[in-house]
């Protein structure tokens, strides 16, 4: 039996991954650290929580603090953690607690589009924050590089802005942005070229959503 899913995807565009964390209070869950850039040879401009700062090799803003710069690099510490950030990458996630986090902030790029760097069952994904998707939505081609075994789910159709596409219902052992990680996320795997995993409403719906000066926060439910 084929079952008609209601719409799934919208299949929108973004063009900045942008992510942030946020520190719930007591409980620390690390902070989102990108280099955007070198000036001279003991200054970087880093995107720290969504802002940009420029600080001295030494310096220390919001907590994170500026260790080195190499020529394409820059390392930085926070909560006693380092990390070394590539120019031009997409933040990084520096001094989180791993998976005991409860709280996402995302920025948004232009265009008002939210879209942050996570996992699925530990395999990295770019998402794409759609809250008219019913499930997390994957296209096949990324389904297969992240080894999912979709084809054993049940079968669908999925409305999709590009008309109506084969679909297959699976479930998701895990789901993480940051340091939260959720799992058994119910999924939709279709047959159609998307450059992002739509974050739907299967893994929204387990957060509170709050949106506020260009910041998309998700608070998870007990």
């Amino acid at each position: 039996m084929v079952t008609r899913l209601p719409r799934v995807a919208t299949l929108a565009l973004a063009c900045v991954l942008a992510s942030a964390s946020a520190d719930p209070p007591g409980q620390p869950i690390g902070t989102s650290v990108g280099f955007n850039g070198r000036l001279g040879a003991s200054a970087a401009v880093l995107l720290v929580n969504g802002q940009l700062h420029t600080l001295q090799v030494g310096q220390t803003v919001d907590g994170v603090r500026l260790v080195s710069i190499g020529n394409d690099t820059a390392v930085v510490e926070v909560g006693g953690q380092r990390r070394e950030i590539a120019m031009g990458a997409q933040p990084a996630n520096v001094g989180g607690e791993g998976g005991n986090a409860r709280q996402i902030v995302i920025a948004a790029g232009p265009g008002g589009h939210f879209t942050a760097l996570g996992a699925i069952n530990g395999h990295s994904v770019q998402f794409l924050v759609d809250t008219g998707a019913t499930a997390v939505t994957i296209a096949q081609n990324e389904a297969d590089r992240l080894g999912l075994h979709y084809r054993d789910g049940r079968p669908a159709l999925a409305q999709t802005a590009n008309g109506n596409a084969q679909a297959f219902l699976i479930t998701l052992d895990s789901v993480r942005i940051g340091g939260v990680e959720v799992h058994n996320i119910d999924a939709v795997v279709v047959a159609s070229a998307m450059p992002f995993v739509l974050l739907g409403n299967s893994f929204l719906g387990r957060f509170e959503m709050r949106r506020d000066n260009g910041m998309l926060s998700l608070v998870q439910r007990y």
